[in-house]
């Protein structure tokens, strides 16, 4: 439940995490594990599924679904009430997704647009040393935003699809030291980093410091939306707010959010259909559910980090350190990042419904942590009411399936009440 796992997960990659005893040299190109030397260049197989590492290039083929199993899933999808929709990113990662039965997406994560080439665009935005520079770094991301959002919308079609803006730790985006480029740049760099950066200058926090970068990134969202439905397509659009914990902080966001929808349609002349949501992530939030229900419209669970808050682990920390022995003293059964803790994180889900609930009846609301796919995490998002669940494209059929179980236990236990004359 790393994050480097859930990030592979969703790209279809196998990922071993955790390997205490692998030693890297970046400088001389190696990697140790014991007295086993691997160099730069050297092919390795790795088996996600167990943990298994394996030097050299194992002979691998793309397991293919026997047609039995389709039939099942189409029961299964009869019987279940909770929908089903994908964490992904990419056009290429919903196609994916869509073909193993996604319902729709469920969270896009913007940050995720930024890996790779795109990280120049958002570390110039940061780092802009005057407002012109920022507004032209600003520029430059719209554009790249709006090429990114027009394939995502494309193969999405006519489902739901939750964008969530921009919502990652700032250390992300930084350069590492004395890659800034000049000395003023490196001292603006410097002046960013933070003792904690999870706890940090991150989702809605980075935006309402920098109150030009929801705006753009909704205004390429809204463009992107006109040019596809130009074509007959019409996504069903949710745009989602994240780390909030003030009902103060989602009342701003959201009015960047509504004044960039305004400027496209004065631009365009078509005026996008949405809904406007937010992120529970933090304990606050679920707390003030009935608060954040008044500027939302629909809510989505991030459990990944609802967990780490709730409990004050660091996912990646406790999970190399101390699961293993809580779990050998049975003080876990499991690991919380893998399977929904129903009695802390699970209670602040079921208070935040009820709140929610009461103010907003019709409110949507769903679940996007890993913990969407997990089988006992479904049946207990289930059994609170809510919505849908949303996972990595390749967890899908299980989600699929696990969704279909829960709605036939609790039919049979219906059943069996009204049978011994029990009110059901």
């Amino acid at each position: 439940a790393s994050h480097a796992a859930v990030v592979a997960r969703g790209a279809g990659k196998p990922a071993v995490c955790g390997v205490e005893g692998l030693r890297v040299d970046k400088a001389a190109g190696t990697v140790r594990i014991g007295e086993r030397v691997l160099r730069e260049g050297d092919a390795v197989s790795l088996d996600g599924r167990t943990g298994a590492v394996y030097a050299g290039a194992l002979s691998v083929s793309v397991a293919g679904p026997p047609p039995e199993l389709s039939t099942l899933l189409e029961w299964a999808d009869d019987s279940r009430r909770l929908g089903v929709r994908v964490n992904a990113d990419t056009a290429a990662e919903v196609t994916t997704a869509v073909a193993l039965g996604a319902e729709g997406v469920g969270l896009c994560r913007t940050e995720h647009q930024f890996l790779g080439d795109r990280l120049p665009l958002i570390r110039s935005v940061i780092l802009a040393a005057d407002p012109a520079a920022r507004d032209e770094a600003l520029l430059a991301l719209e554009h790249a935003q709006h090429e990114d959002f027009t394939a995502l919308l494309t193969a999405v079609g006519d489902r739901p699809v939750t964008v969530r803006l921009l919502d990652a730790p700032l250390h992300e985006f930084l350069p590492a030291p004395g890659e800034a480029g000049d000395a003023a740049a490196e001292q603006r760099a410097a002046s960013l980093r933070e003792a904690n950066p999870m706890l940090g200058l991150r989702g809605v926090r980075l935006a309402l410091l920098h109150e030009r970068l929801y705006p753009a990134q909704a205004e390429a969202l809204f463009s992107a939306w006109v040019e596809v439905a130009a074509t007959g397509v019409r996504p069903r659009l949710e745009v989602m707010i994240p780390l909030v914990s003030l009902p103060e902080e989602l009342r701003a966001a959201a009015a960047f959010v509504r004044d960039a929808a305004e400027t496209v349609a004065a631009r365009t002349g078509v005026r996008v259909p949405y809904r406007l949501g937010t992120m529970i992530e933090t304990p606050r939030a679920a707390l003030l559910a009935a608060e954040l229900a008044e500027h939302a419209e629909f809510f989505s669970f991030g459990t990944n980090d609802l967990t780490q808050l709730t409990y004050g682990f660091s996912r990646d920390d406790v999970e190399r350190q101390v699961l293993a022995s809580y779990q050998e003293r049975g003080f876990l059964t499991a690991s919380p990042f893998a399977r929904l803790d129903p009695h802390g994180v699970g209670a602040l889900i079921a208070l935040a419904v009820e709140r929610a609930r009461s103010v907003r009846p019709d409110i949507k609301l769903g679940v996007c942590g890993e913990h969407g796919g997990d089988p006992d995490s479904i049946a207990f998002c289930d059994d609170v009411g809510l919505d849908y669940v949303s996972c990595s494209a390749h967890r899908v059929p299980v989600a699929r399936m696990a969704a279909a179980h829960s709605a036939l236990r609790k039919s049979e236990s219906r059943s069996a009440s009204n049978e011994n004359g029990t009110p059901a």
